[in-house]
């Protein structure tokens, strides 16, 4: 199979992806999250029952969404040191090539952080998802930088750049100047290194 080919069927399957969790959010932000059936979502995605449980096993993965991937050959040069040299600098990469992987815009981002804030289960859900990137992480960050370091530093340094993130995330709602979510999140890492230095 061809690059190109791999490719589309990647963006397919993104595009498939955010449209079922742009419905389930939709639906639970006019409907709360027990206010709507999986086959409602479906419907509404215009995918069959079949598809969406093959995307998402339950409706509140539906609504949190995709979980965010990164190619094994990006995590093998991380791993082995790379691609900088200089460990805040390469967790802040794979946090660009996440960014630039997938399209955002306002009105989802928005759509999503009203859906979470406003219901306690899924806000829970969205932090036990966040725990668990963090340690995935945390368990790349040892083993690249051996058995000496520190876990706790480790988690530290994950949600720091998780937090700097979040903030990107409320800049790209308030922000009017239409720019991406990675220049957003380099302008905040940006920030945060003034504040430390």
């Amino acid at each position: 199979m061809t690059e190109s080919a791999i490719s589309l069927r990647e963006q397919k399957r993104w595009d498939t992806t955010h449209r079922i969790t742009l419905c389930a959010q939709r639906l639970t932000d006019a409907h709360g999250i027990d206010g709507f059936t999986m086959d409602e979502l479906a419907d509404a995605a215009e995918v069959s029952r079949r598809t969406l449980f093959n995307y998402f096993p339950s409706k509140t993965d539906a609504i949190l969404g995709e979980h965010p991937e990164i190619p094994e050959d990006v995590l093998a040069t991380f791993v082995a040191g790379g691609p900088h040299g200089n460990l805040v600098d390469d967790v802040a990469e794979l946090a660009r090539i996440t960014l630039e992987a997938k399209r955002t815009d306002r009105e989802s981002i928005a759509l999503g952080r009203r859906v979470l804030n406003s219901n306690p289960r899924l806000l829970a859900a969205a932090h036990e998802r966040f725990e668990s990137v963090v340690e995935e992480f945390a368990t790349l960050v040892l083993e690249r930088e051996g058995a000496d370091f520190p876990p706790s530093r480790a988690r530290l340094l994950l949600r720091m750049l998780l937090a700097l993130f979040d903030t990107a995330l409320v800049e790209l709602v308030e922000d009017t100047s239409d720019r991406p979510l990675v220049e957003l999140f380099e302008i905040q890492l940006i920030s945060a290194r003034t504040l430390f230095a």
